[in-house]
């Protein structure tokens, strides 16, 4: 490793990205800060990536408190099983819709996925322990895939398919179908280019398109 990244690792550059932090964005955002303290009314939830090039605040502009954000390998959510097994993405979920009441669910998957990466070439051995088995939640997303695809297209018909199987699940859990069949609770799609910036969105049918910029 060298000096660099492990420079860039230390926890004397964490406390230099605070002190900008507090110095840079504090005196701007302190007030919303203050009136958080009280707590949170987001509306919308995103599940995203853990992927450190995708920050879904960032890149739907978001303020402190407006999104309530899951974060995971490919942005999954697996279908409703409530057992006594710990189910981390199903649980943010439950405090999200039922606790917060939040009016819509974003599922944010981007370019260049590992995750999807890995489900439809093979894993690294190194990742067996547990991402192999987290990425057969979307094994029927390889079906869905023109295997006469190549390069980026078959990446990003492969990434927009794995959503396509977390929307499915996430209206497997009752109490979301019952509010989006009352109209209470929207789910989105969307894709986001990290080479090109470009936001893509999921339609009622299942195809997409580019959201405009301007």
């Amino acid at each position: 490793m060298s000096d660099a990244d492990k420079q860039a690792g230390s926890l004397d550059a964490l406390f230099e990205g605070y002190r900008r932090f507090r110095h840079e964005a504090w005196p701007e955002l302190q007030r919303r800060y203050e009136s958080l303290a009280h707590g949170q009314a987001p509306k919308v939830m995103v599940i995203g990536c853990s992927d450190s090039r995708v920050d879904p605040q960032q890149i739907l502009g978001a303020a402190p408190g407006e999104l309530f954000v899951l974060r995971n390998v490919a942005a999954l959510v697996p279908p409703y099983a409530p057992d006594q097994a710990h189910h981390g993405a199903s649980a943010a979920i439950e405090f999200a819709v039922r606790v917060l009441g939040v009016r819509r669910i974003v599922v944010l998957a981007h370019a260049g996925c590992g995750g999807v990466k890995a489900l439809f070439d093979g894993a690294p051995p190194e990742v067996s322990d547990f991402v192999v088995s987290w990425m057969g939640i979307a094994e029927r997303a390889r079906s869905e895939v023109d295997p006469a695809l190549e390069g980026e297209e078959r990446s990003r018909a492969g990434e927009q398919a794995c959503v396509g199987v977390t929307m499915e699940n996430l209206m497997s859990f009752p109490w979301i179908r019952e509010r989006v069949e009352q109209g209470e609770l929207e789910i989105t799609g969307m894709h986001f280019g990290v080479a090109t910036g470009c936001l893509r969105c999921r339609d009622d049918r299942g195809f997409w398109a580019d959201v405009p910029a301007n």
